[in-house]
């Protein structure tokens, strides 16, 4: 399919965070561009400000009648659209060309040299250092993002369109329609079992993910991975490594040995190891491209990260307060190890909210184990997203399997009261649900005493 000859573009499921991105891309290549969600966000009133044209009730009678002609409208779907949502239903009834958002990722992404980052933890995160290093390279690119960018206070970073950055999804086995020219794999921990079944399978994805790089292309894995590619590691003998790390005012400096040569005194901003790494990973896909290192490292220290990535909302000599999109165990356990490196004499006070019910059952184990670490927790209730209750798969069940005496659930409205109690100096809000909606109340209540 020829995307030049494409007039209109309709998105049923537009507030997403991918699809917010393909939208805004559309958008600015001078598309007619509009679109449904269940909820008015911050992301849909970006988008209306741009002039995309945004309904919130779930009717064929709200589609523009622009978007009613199958010859040059195509409509993207996100998997997360309900099976009987009206819309949707109308346009594959109408004969319309529908697609998932990862397949008109892939028709973006086939005729540009393409970077794709895959993993079950870090993708977002090392999609926007990629896309910044490579901004600040000069590079003339495209990189959709699952998150929003500080640096560019967008979910797109548009520079050109011969190259494209681009995270590669592993939920519902959405990274096959990619065919990089470049990609990584930074983790193949098991989730989305809900999808998968178990962690065999998940890994076999990756194998087959592997094999949709174009020829000659080039596959990174994070060092330890049963993949064989380019590998990359934390003070290993991988072949991009990062070597005399130190923390200077709470940021990393250290050196990377390449195949061909170290570089030295990088300086990068975010807490915590797995934000080192997924540094490391994005400096070797540059430098692979062909990036002057000298601009890498000014781009790597000018890099400020991703909304809710350990996102810093207090930080004062009395009180820290920090937003993460955590929602897996190694996740959780990688916060811990990046608030303990930073405050390792402070009091850490995490507030998790559980993402799906299925997650938390089948990982109720490793999650108490993870979230036991904290001096003080506290458990909102399961936040469900796409899905129905499980029986017997509650917070006050999974509260009980966590070794820990300073823990408690707690509902929204008794937070800030219970917050209040702790004598914590390091608060952490901890979910991918929408506790990221708390953030703001607790931030406001709390810096006037900070």
């Amino acid at each position: 399919m020829n995307l030049n000859n494409i007039h209109n573009i309709y998105f049923v499921g537009i507030g997403g965070i991918g699809m917010s991105a393909l939208a805004r891309y559309f958008k600015a290549n001078n598309k007619n561009v509009a679109g449904y969600d269940k909820t008015q966000t911050d992301i849909t009133n970006s988008l209306v400000d741009l002039g995309v044209a945004v309904h919130f009730e779930d009717s064929k009678d709200n589609i523009a009648s622009q978007f009613k002609n199958p010859d040059n409208t195509i409509v993207v779907y996100t998997p997360a659209i309900p099976k009987d949502n009206a819309e949707l239903n109308f346009f594959k009834s109408n004969g319309f060309k529908v697609l998932k958002r990862s397949q008109i990722l892939g028709l973006i992404t086939e005729n540009t040299f393409c970077l794709a980052v895959a993993g079950t933890h870090g993708k977002t995160t090392t999609t926007s250092i990629l896309g910044h290093l490579m901004r600040e390279c000069n590079v003339a690119l495209t990189a959709f993002l699952g998150g929003i960018s500080e640096n560019y206070n967008s979910n797109l970073i548009l520079n050109g369109s011969e190259v494209s950055v681009v995270e590669a999804d592993e939920f519902d086995r959405s990274f096959l329609t990619l065919s990089p020219d470049l990609a990584c794999i930074t983790s193949m921990d098991a989730d989305h079992l809900d999808i998968y079944g178990n962690a065999a399978e998940l890994k076999k994805t990756f194998e087959d993910f592997t094999k949709k790089i174009k020829p000659n292309g080039k596959l990174f894995v994070k060092n330890g991975l049963p993949l064989k590619g380019i590998t990359y590691g934390i003070e290993d003998d991988s072949d991009y490594s990062v070597q005399n790390i130190k923390i200077k005012n709470g940021t990393y400096v250290f050196d990377v040995k390449t195949p061909k040569t170290v570089l030295e005194n990088l300086q990068f901003n975010l807490p915590g190891r797995h934000n080192l790494s997924n540094a490391l990973i994005a400096l070797a896909m540059a430098v692979e491209y062909g990036c002057p290192h000298h601009q890498l490292a000014n781009a790597l220290a000018s890099y400020k990260g991703v909304k809710r990535r350990f996102t810093y909302h207090i930080k004062t000599d009395n009180l820290v307060f920090v937003d993460d999109y955590a929602h897996h165990p190694e996740e959780i356990n990688a916060v811990h190890q990046a608030v303990r490196e930073m405050y390792p004499d402070k009091k850490v006070l995490a507030i998790f909210q559980p993402h799906l019910f299925s997650r938390t059952q089948d990982f109720a184990d490793d999650f108490a184990k993870s979230l036991a670490q904290f001096d003080d927790l506290m458990l909102l209730d399961i936040y469900p997203a796409r899905e129905l209750p499980i029986e017997g798969v509650t917070s006050s069940w999974l509260l009980d399997k966590i070794s820990n005496k300073n823990k408690q659930l707690v509902s929204k409205t008794d937070l800030l009261a219970k917050i209040h109690e702790s004598k914590a100096q390091v608060i952490l809000t901890i979910g991918a649900g929408d506790i990221g909606e708390q953030v703001k109340y607790i931030k406001k209540e709390f810096s006037v005493e900070s």
